[in-house]
């Protein structure tokens, strides 16, 4: 392989230096998103745990057996 030039050097030199950088700012984005879908998830989950727990007193209420409960008994 040949010598690089000064010049060269200061090109590829900046060039790791930027790249690098944009590598790291990338992966703080995807961080940062991941957060925000975790987050999302878990709220969404509590608000299904709460609208279940109105839909089962409601089938207690009714007398009738939940489909919901047969659903996750068929999936165990």
């Amino acid at each position: 392989m040949a010598d690089l030039t000064d010049k060269q050097k200061d090109f590829y030199q900046t060039t790791l230096e930027m790249t690098r950088q944009e590598i790291e700012d990338i992966d703080n984005e995807v961080e940062r998103e991941l957060a925000e879908v975790k987050e999302r998830i878990t709220m969404l989950n509590q608000e299904k745990e709460s609208v279940r727990q109105v839909y089962e007193g409601a089938c207690a209420r009714l007398g009738i057996g939940s489909e919901l409960a047969e659903e996750d008994a068929s999936e165990e």
